[in-house]
Parts: structure tokens; sequence; C-alpha cells
């Protein structure tokens, strides 16, 4: 009798354990498990059919951030949180990250200024400069833009880069090549050597509208920027040619 009595007791016991982690451990756990779902990959998809796959799903969309790309249609999904194929439970929303088409940006006029204040006025705009040259430039001071490319006014995708050239100044050792047009030969040839450059071959043109010898023409563009000094040949005028002629034949007889 005192054994079934044990016996029933002990069962009871047990039942009522088992009960209560059926009831508190196993069965949540079970809704809990069953409740999750996996989030389906909707990355490549336009938001409205992403909206539409998320919510038959059971899920919620939202718009997150938006990333200016060119390698996706604008309107596209780029990317997804929580991450595609995890178990979240159903009702979750889920922020996508849309593509939006590169914004466009007009290129500022670097032309004299610095090129801290080139870079500080590119940034402002979305820019940078890509490639930076420096080159000797005597009439532009040290650091100072005198090239861009492209030029202001064009429009570039946000990020992209300019190439800039800045002056390094004077060149060390230069020789700027002076204006010689409508001087006299005498005067020509004083001012090639105050610049530290020479007179080399006179060539006569005749014309009986300007004074005889007024230089008409030079070998080297003025304002050319030379790093060693060089010969530099001019045109000048004369009202008739048999005069040069004559004194060339009298040297030749003197010699």
């Amino acid at each position: 009798m005192k054994t079934l009595l044990r016996y029933t007791v002990v069962t009871t016991v047990m039942g009522a354990i088992g009960l209560l982690l059926l009831d508190k451990v196993a069965m949540p756990f079970y809704v809990r498990e069953g409740a999750d779902r996996y989030l389906p990959d909707v990355t490549g998809m336009p938001f409205e059919e992403a909206k539409s796959t998320l919510e038959l799903e059971g899920f919620e969309a939202k718009r997150g951030d938006i990333k200016y790309t060119s390698a996706y249609s604008a309107g596209t999904v780029i990317d997804q949180y929580p991450d595609a194929m995890r178990r979240v439970k159903p009702g979750r929303t889920v922020h996508l990250t849309i593509a939006e088409r590169e914004r466009m940006v007009e290129v500022p006029d670097l032309l004299g200024k610095s090129l801290r204040s080139g870079q500080l006025e590119l940034s402002e705009s979305g820019l940078k400069i890509d490639s930076l040259i420096a080159e000797f430039d005597a009439e532009v001071p040290v650091d100072v833009i005198r090239w861009q490319y492209p030029r202001s006014g064009d429009f570039l995708r946000r990020g992209s880069g300019l190439t800039v050239i800045i002056s390094k100044g004077k060149p060390p050792d230069f020789y700027e090549v002076p204006n010689l047009f409508g001087l006299s030969l005498e005067k020509a040839e004083n001012l090639l050597t105050k610049t530290g450059l020479s007179l080399g071959r006179v060539t006569y043109r005749q014309n009986e509208d300007l004074v005889p010898y007024t230089v008409l023409g030079q070998s080297i563009e003025a304002g050319t920027i030379l790093d060693k000094p060089v010969l530099l040949d001019i045109t000048v005028s004369i009202l008739d040619l048999n005069d040069i002629r004559n004194q060339l034949s009298d040297t030749n007889k003197r010699e």
C-alpha cells in the first residue's frame, strides 16, 4: 500500500514537472522557432518590387540611405538590412539602400588662385585635383594655378579629378625674348644684348613704306622664356635690295 502511494506521488510530481517544462520552455521555443522566417534577397530589384516582395513575406520595407553611383539604375535596391537569408520575425522592418544617378557638378574657375584656395574650392564642389604639375613661369607667382583641365564651366561627376598646372615662379636662369618689331636694327641689337641674347642672321626685305633697317620679324616669338641664351634671327626692311648686293660686292673686293 505504501509502495503504491509512493509511486503515485512520484508519478504525479514528475508529470507536473514535465508539464511545467513543456509550458515554460518547450512550447515558447517551438512557437518562436516556427515564427522566424528567412528574409528574402531583394538587392538588384526596383524599390517598389522589393517592397512588394517583402510585404508578401510579412515584412515591412523602408527607404534607407541613398548612394550615388553609375553601377546601378536609379531607384534600384543595392543593399538591405538585416542581410538577406537571415531568420527574422515577421513584421520586421527592412531598411533598403537605394541607388541614385551620380550628380554632375560644375567645374569652378581656378586660374589665378593659390593651390590651397583651389583645393578648398574643389573640395566644396565635391571634386579634387587628380594630377598636379609644376612648371616655371616668369609671369605667375609661385604656387598659383596657371592652367586647369577640364575648364571652368564644364560638368563632371562628383568625386572626379582635375589636372592642374601651378607656377614654380621664375626659372633660376631664364631669358625672355623681347619684342623687336618696329625697332631699328641698332636698337634691336642693343635690346637683345640687355636681355642676354645675341643677334643672329639678318635677312633683308624690300619695303618702301618703312624707314630702312626697321625690324619686320624675328625668329622666336616675343615673350618666349628660354633656359639658355640663343642667337635670334631677324628680318629688316630696306628700300632697295641692290644696296645690300652692292655692299656685299664692295666688301668682297676689299677682301
